[in-house]
């Protein structure tokens, strides 16, 4: 049986299908990602959305969907989806679908009277094409098989509406055509294993929805261009692929290329499987660089998530070399920012105070992934010069005071990862003393004296000892109140009571300045008030201000994203703090909680987690389809829990 398989009596319900989605990437950064049944409902879907840094730093839809159509005896039937301007769909080409299945490759099978057709679709290994096979697995009578693309050729953050400007020309090559729209642009090839019959027939598609972004308070509405179409006919049990590039290709080779890159995908066969696939899809490799991008499809490599993401997206995977090859370009970024001097990498926000504690953080990870002395052999000298670089006040927000605690100004600019913004303004300003940032602080302080002990610097780790215990001290003095629960922020002795999940990382992480008892009491009201199945609450539901559903327009949702949403990647903190409160007797506790991420498989981004959820029943996912702190902190408290066991 399928793990990831849908009916056609599903299939066949476009309000079970179009709000579910799949997400198909290379590590060159291109991507393929539409509903499953090929129906775009975004400006991001596309068939293949490549990035062109030649002309600026976002991904480009170049070929947005591609028509099928099965003809026999004259009559033809149309395959595809689209919805049209007032929630009209034409072609339904749904109702043909028997099965889609999403296990090692998207495959749909189509049934029209006795046709029955297969459709798989994947990405070439590193390189910006996609590989369509059509296989006739049945036919009582001669078929015909007629493609037809739908082109944009436009960023993923605009629009393309019929024009003048439009090339309309195009270049024969081998069993297939080139074109290119507009100036600047790779010209498209599309290409054909098969010897077929390319009919010019240009002109403008007007009107597509996209429903997810009406939804979402944007504009909704473009216009597409068609070249024409191929045709061909197909005998049963012939395959043919599709290709389509921004090079061209030898169109022999297709069939085999495409064997054998289906043979090297893992099965996404069962819920690790399905973690680990997503999380490859999260490297981006270019000119020599290893990124890691914080979700799809419209987010970039951001250097805290990077942090965050890299230990359960390598280390967890086993996958040692890929932490080493994203840490060097991570590394690098850091150094260029400590320096002063610009960098032409494409990280960013490398300036934030608490980066540079998730860079510490993540390198731990690495040594108990491998070992102490591997840990301090290849990354020692980056961690002495980020202590040294933080403690020194080299930092232009992040200021050690003389109580040991860090000090930083959110009010201008967000400090930390709840980074919403309303006008220019955070939308929760949470300045001063900053929980986790000062938990990290502290966490980092003793790691790196501790290696420093192991490896040759005692001087050095007692001097780390002693600004870690008087943080230590001040961090119990400043965060914990009589309640039982550490304070979100302190500014200027006013503290912030709200109940946040930011004070889950003082009880999870290696080092804490808190005893067992009081890390009990931060996990005991974690539990009750911030749990959900799909991760922890960004606020209380007894918080003024508790806002769980993230909808309606950018604004509404930029005053929601922090203010109750539930983030699955908090849960793997949690889930570390909660074992090492509870132990053995609390890991029943924790995998039951698995169970609502194991759910997730088959919804929204089908085989991968979304950016967030509502904080409230039915836990609705929103946002990215696919975020890599979601992915990467789900499997390294599978790892955790592996190693419990």
């Amino acid at each position: 049986m399928s793990y990831l398989r849908f009916e056609k009596t599903f299939m066949t319900n476009l309000e079970e299908t179009l709000p579910r989605e799949i997400l198909r990437t290379n590590r060159s950064g291109a991507y393929h990602c539409t509903t499953i049944v090929d129906c775009n409902t975004r400006k991001y879907h596309g068939l293949l959305v490549v990035p062109l840094p030649e002309l600026d730093n976002e991904h480009h839809v170049l070929l947005s969907s591609l028509d099928e159509t099965v003809i026999q005896h004259g009559a033809e039937f149309d395959l595809a989806v689209h919805q049209y301007w007032g929630y009209n769909f034409s072609p339904k080409g749904h109702k043909y679908i028997r099965e889609f299945n999403c296990d090692k490759v998207p495959t749909t099978i189509y049934r029209v009277g006795g046709v029955l057709l297969k459709k798989e679709k994947l990405f070439e290994h590193n390189e910006n094409r996609i590989l369509i096979r059509y296989t006739l697995l049945d036919a009582h009578s001669e078929t015909t098989l007629r493609l037809q693309p739908f082109l944009a050729f436009r960023s993923v953050r605009q629009f393309t509406h019929e024009n003048s400007g439009a090339s309309r020309e195009y270049r024969e090559v081998e069993n297939g055509i080139s074109t290119c729209m507009y100036p600047g642009y790779p010209d498209l090839y599309m290409q054909l294993s098969k010897e077929n019959r390319f009919v010019y027939r240009p002109d403008w598609y007007r009107k597509f929805e996209y429903s997810k972004e009406l939804e979402r308070g944007y504009e909704f509405n473009e216009d597409l261009y068609v070249p024409g179409y191929f045709e061909m006919d197909i005998k049963k049990g012939e395959s043919i692929v599709f290709s389509a590039g921004i090079s061209e290709v030898k169109t022999k080779g297709l069939k085999r290329t495409f064997t054998i890159e289906a043979n090297e995908r893992t099965p996404r066969d069962n819920f690790y499987h399905c973690l680990k696939n997503a999380a490859h899809q999260f490297h981006y490799k270019y000119d020599g660089r290893h990124y890691i991008l914080a979700g799809y499809p419209w987010f970039k490599c951001r250097a805290r998530d990077m942090f965050i993401s890299l230990p359960g997206l390598t280390l967890a995977l086993g996958e040692k070399w890929e932490f080493e090859s994203a840490m060097n370009t991570a590394q690098d970024a850091l150094r260029s920012f400590m320096k002063g001097s610009p960098s032409r990498l494409q990280i960013y926000e490398t300036d934030a105070p608490d980066v540079m504690l998730w860079c510490i953080w993540a390198i731990q990870q690495y040594a108990k992934a491998t070992s102490d002395s591997q840990a301090w052999d290849r990354y020692g000298k980056l961690l002495v010069d980020i202590t040294d670089f933080l403690r020194h006040n080299r930092h232009y927000n992040f200021f050690v005071h003389s109580n040991g605690l860090v000090h930083v100004n959110g009010k201008d600019k967000a400090a930390t990862w709840m980074n919403s913004t309303a006008n220019g303004v955070p939308v929760i300003p949470r300045t001063g003393y900053v929980v986790e940032i000062n938990a990290l602080w502290y966490n980092a302080l003793m790691f790196v004296a501790d290696l420093s002990g192991k490896f040759g610097k005692p001087d050095y780790a007692k001097r780390l000892e002693t600004l870690a215990g008087n943080a230590g001290k001040s961090f119990v003095r400043t965060f914990l109140n009589q309640y039982g629960y550490l304070y979100d922020f302190v500014d200027g002795g006013t503290p912030d009571w709200s109940v946040r999940p930011n004070q889950i990382f003082a009880a999870a992480l290696d080092y804490s300045p808190l005893d067992l008892k009081q890390k009990k009491a931060i996990v005991d009201i974690v539990t009750r008030e911030l749990l959900t199945p799909k991760g922890l609450r960004s606020l209380s539901p007894k918080s003024l201000g508790y806002n769980p559903n993230y909808v309606g327009p950018q604004r509404e949702r930029d005053y929601a994203y922090h203010q109750g949403t539930a983030w699955p990647w908090l849960a793997g903190f949690y889930f570390e703090a909660y074992l090492k409160v509870f132990k053995m007797s609390g890991l029943s506790f924790v995998e039951r909680q698995m169970i609502g991420y194991e759910d997730e498989m088959t919804s929204h981004c089908v085989g991968s987690l979304p950016e967030l959820f509502d904080g409230n029943p039915p836990f609705k996912g929103r946002g990215a389809v696919s975020f890599a702190m979601n992915v990467a902190e789900i499997l390294r408290t599978i790892k955790i829990v592996n190693e419990f066991e």
